[in-house]
């Protein structure tokens, strides 16, 4: 039965994007969930998948030069998102970081989560996952959230001319209706801040 069970995973699989995350729980209504498991395990053994962390796999995309393409850690990120059905939002470093107001690359990444708070450990890396409150995931532009998770993450005056320079060179790029509701879920100082963004 395990067999059976591990051939139709592997098909299913094969049907697959290369470069896809896969959990255990993808493959529910083929078996139970220990046999699953059981069954991803000699996959990845056979070096068919990969695992990367407990409970999260992939299903590797090879390059010619480089060998395999590692997805990375935010797409693991938004990959548990979507299997937990949550909405996430990087904070901290990681804000910064997208948004180019920092080249630092942070080995713990931190996202509000309105899922269950936990950690993965992703090879020497930690995804930590906080749970927050509705408003602080109610935005909804993608860079408004980062600019206000960024800000906080810099402090109350704490901006330089630079970084607010950066900030508004990205506020134009979004819309202004976003702006002016996610403006009202921002603390005031961010949310002056964000407002008095440059046309």
């Amino acid at each position: 039965m395990t067999q059976s069970v591990q051939a139709r995973i592997e098909n299913e699989i094969k049907s697959m994007k290369r470069g896809s995350i896969l959990f255990p729980s993808n493959f529910d209504v083929v078996g139970n969930v220990e046999v699953v498991k059981k069954s991803l395990l000699r996959l990845t053994n056979k070096e068919f998948l990969i695992r990367l962390a407990h409970g999260i796999y992939l299903y590797p995309k090879q390059d010619k030069l480089l060998g395999v393409l590692y997805p990375s850690i935010e797409e693991i990120a938004n990959a548990i998102a979507d299997r937990d059905k949550a909405r996430i939002i990087p904070t901290g470093i990681t804000a910064l970081n997208k948004l180019g107001l920092s080249t630092q690359i942070p080995m713990n990444i931190v996202f509000l989560t309105d899922g269950a708070s936990r950690s993965v450990v992703v090879g020497k890396r930690t995804i930590k996952f906080k749970r927050t409150t509705p408003k602080n995931l109610s935005v909804k532009g993608k860079l408004t959230g980062l600019i206000i998770q960024a800000l906080k993450e810099i402090g109350k005056d704490n901006a330089t001319d630079e970084q607010l320079e950066k900030i508004h060179n990205h506020l134009r790029l979004e819309e202004k209706e976003i702006i002016e509701h996610d403006a009202k879920l921002a603390p005031a100082w961010i949310s002056k801040i964000i407002k008095n963004r440059k046309q």
